[in-house]
């Protein structure tokens, strides 16, 4: 890293420090990376539950190219496409990946509606795809509107090169975090009084990081407001095939687009934008693969110029295109990767609710959004920040707090569940077991002291012991916005 006197020499981007990972404070990947569990190697290392990854399935996929050889260029039944496959390629993509990357886009969704593949703009991922929208849709210093809480690389990939602002809108716990038309109006007003000009609204759907989908009125609501405010609306469904919930169903963006044309409806088609990937859906983040499918013919003509900054690698295209292309697999993959999402979700869930924690009712996605506001000392971020401390420093686990998500309430924690085999989950649940039934004794032993006339301190059932103390300002207190909590 650059010497502080050195930063003359940079550009303001390269210098500045809005980015996020100049933070002084240390952050829960690190604690993992430099501690990572193993059951046998490292038994009392850091558990790594801040990793929005799905590897419920990587042994379907590796099966498949098993029996696949040909999909690949290196080996030596695919070896005859290396030709084809190695030489230039424009940023269009080939041909047969867009084909097979609208095909799965339709299957996820449930086969309610199609995508042309026409419109789909390659990016290396959704942090590519996402920021590529900015640089399309807004200039330095236009804002957009993003429902609390939020993913929190939100921050990075959609400001940091691009300048454009973010206004939170802030959601509660007392409906679920549901975003409603009277919260976004509110947002909008006050930013266009403050002379920030809005252009559009960006949600993730299914959200990171609660774990939950919109329903078809909320989603017909934010098409009709960006509608009648003549903005964008940014949807990023890139856990749309992680659904493990017959009820309620996943619902597009793209669905509603179609059905509302269907009853007459007057829709401006060009302010609708998704974002998808294969990271979280097929499990595939390695892969680096983002799309773009805009119903704005300027905004994919102009996405795709600028996605040879950023393109899908022709060997990841053409080992894709075969893998998609399989509907037999893809329909089987998408069936069993909802089977054992569903399963391991119940299995953490359940094995919280038996120590009495419970989490926001969820029904897709890598993660649960689980509620710790009961063990916190006080209702404040610092309360939350110095629990969490505790949780990565001597419970030995890496969560989230809700304050990186820029959640409005405290004491909120992102836990994900699908990056790790059943026997690491377990014995994350055993740790987690043992802090709270060992905070339990310490208020159990407080209310006796304070009976008896002893310590008076008002305890819920809160970490006050010694090892909260000794955490609550520690210099190694962990940065709520640092960008490594990247998925």
């Amino acid at each position: 890293m650059a010497a502080a006197s050195d930063k003359n020499l940079l550009s303001k981007i390269a210098g500045g420090d809005q980015h996020g990972e100049d933070s002084p404070y240390f952050d829960g990947w690190k604690a993992y990376e430099d501690d990572p569990f193993h059951p046998t190697r490292n038994p009392h290392g850091v558990i790594q539950m801040g990793l929005a990854e799905n590897q419920l399935c990587s042994d379907l996929i590796k099966e498949w190219i098993k029996v696949n050889p040909h999909a690949s260029i290196c080996t030596s039944e695919g070896v005859h496409d290396f030709s084809h496959v190695a030489v230039f390629q424009d940023y269009h993509g080939l041909p047969e990946f867009r084909q097979a990357i609208a095909r799965f886009m339709g299957k996820a969704r449930g086969g309610r509606v199609r995508f042309e593949p026409e419109r789909v703009v390659m990016s290396g991922g959704a942090t590519g795809a996402n920021e590529t929208l900015m640089f399309c849709l807004a200039d330095p210093g236009d804002a957009f509107l993003v429902p609390t809480p939020y993913y929190a690389a939100f921050d990075r990939d959609l400001r940091w090169r691009t300048g454009v602002r973010i206004i939170p809108v802030e959601c509660y716990s007392s409906n679920d975090f549901r975003i409603t038309r009277q919260a976004l109006e509110s947002s909008y007003l006050k930013a266009r009084e403050s002379g920030t000009k809005v252009k559009g609204l960006i949600l993730s759907n299914p959200s990171n990081p609660l774990g939950t989908t919109l329903d078809g009125s909320t989603l017909e609501t934010l098409v009709g407001f960006v509608n009648d405010k003549q903005i964008h609306l940014v949807c990023d469904e890139i856990y749309a095939a992680t659904v493990f919930s017959a009820a309620p169903k996943f619902t597009s963006v793209a669905e509603i687009v179609q059905d509302m044309d269907h009853h007459g409806h007057i829709i401006n088609r060009d302010l609708i934008h998704i974002v998808c990937s294969l990271s979280k859906d097929m499990g595939l983040p390695g892969f680096r693969v983002g799309i773009i499918y805009s119903f704005n013919d300027a905004v994919v003509s102009a996405a795709r110029k600028m996605s040879s900054f950023g393109l899908v690698s022709s060997q990841t295209q053409s080992f894709l295109a075969a893998l998609l292309s399989d509907e037999r697999f893809v329909d089987d993959f998408m069936v069993q990767s909802s089977k054992r999402l569903a399963n391991r979700h119940g299995v953490f869930t359940k094995g919280l609710e038996e120590m009495g924690i419970s989490c926001l009712t969820s029904n897709a996605g890598l993660f649960v959004w689980m509620d710790l506001r009961p063990m916190l000392k006080d209702q404040s971020f610092e309360s939350e920040m110095a629990l969490w401390n505790v949780i990565v420093n001597k419970v030995r686990i890496n969560v989230s707090p809700g304050s990186s998500f820029h959640c409005s309430e405290p004491g909120w924690f992102r836990v994900c569940f699908a990056n790790m085999d059943e026997e690491t989950l377990h014995v994350g649940l055993r740790r987690i077991r043992e802090f709270v039934l060992g905070n339990r004794n310490i208020k159990k032993t407080a209310a006796d002291n304070k009976t008896r006339g002893g310590w008076q301190r008002n305890l819920r059932l809160s970490p006050s012991s010694r090892i909260y103390e000794e955490h609550a300002l520690s210099p190694r207190l962990l940065s709520p916005h640092s960008p490594l909590l990247r998925a």
